[in-house]
């Protein structure tokens, strides 16, 4: 019963507040971005690529859970400022509240799911939770195929498109990678195009954030020479 009450009162506190600010999210695309990790880097790559290829992008980009009322806020703000893009990072703690309630998900992508990063909630638990989400009717999904865990996640589709990420078998493929000191550099198949991306990130990881990234930008049509550009853009130390 108490789980319905508060069900109740995020939609409604989602309604008022979409009503207060004039419903601002429809002027734009949202780009919802989870996983347990590496949620922050692909937002940053995806909002280097989207200003390469010369969008307005806010973006909200943090580990730690947020409200519904500064996400609605953060919108009217980015509305005002002129986005047409918005990047956001969610927690799975975010979802879990129904944060997103009402409104218009463009992208909804996933990085990864490692269930040593979980600290409050069961496996089970975090899949439902992560339902929430990708049940909202996300035009496109985008999935990490490489992911041991992905076919507990391979059955969330968007509405117009679902693309997958990943070596070797994912619709964006990782062909081959060099990791640095200071960086990372991969080569990955856009199908058909191809591109070679470098990033100051260090670690294998790094790799899969910027195939995350280059799917995303692939599924709204940006130019493979801004992902590469964007990619490039990211400094983690600025």
């Amino acid at each position: 019963m108490e789980k319905g009450i508060k069900s109740k009162t995020t939609k409604l506190k989602a309604k008022l507040l979409s009503t207060y600010y004039g419903n601002p999210a429809k002027d734009m695309k949202l780009i919802i971005i989870t996983g347990t990790t590496g949620k922050t880097i692909v937002a940053h790559y995806v909002h280097e690529i989207l200003r390469a290829a010369g969008e307005q992008v806010a973006v909200l980009a943090s580990d730690q859970p947020f409200k519904i009322s500064m996400l609605h806020k953060f919108l009217n703000d980015a509305w005002k400022a002129g986005a047409n893009y918005v990047v956001i990072t969610s927690p799975v703690q975010t979802i879990r509240k129904n944060t997103f309630f009402g409104l218009p998900i463009h992208v909804a992508a996933m990085t990864d799911f490692l269930t040593t990063s979980l600290a409050d909630m069961t496996p089970e638990e975090y899949i439902e939770s992560e339902k929430i989400l990708f049940n909202m009717q996300p035009k496109i999904v985008i999935l990490n195929r490489s992911d041991l865990n992905y076919e507990k996640f391979a059955d969330f589709k968007g509405t117009e498109k679902t693309l997958t990420y990943g070596q070797p078998s994912g619709d964006i493929k990782i062909l081959k990678s060099k990791l640095y000191k200071k960086g990372s550099e991969a080569t990955i198949s856009l199908n058909p195009d191809f591109i070679n991306v470098a990033t100051f990130v260090p670690g294998e990881p790094a790799v899969s954030y910027m195939a995350a990234a280059a799917a995303i930008a692939r599924a709204i049509d940006v130019k493979p020479e801004n992902i590469v550009e964007g990619i490039a853009n990211y400094d983690p130390e600025a």
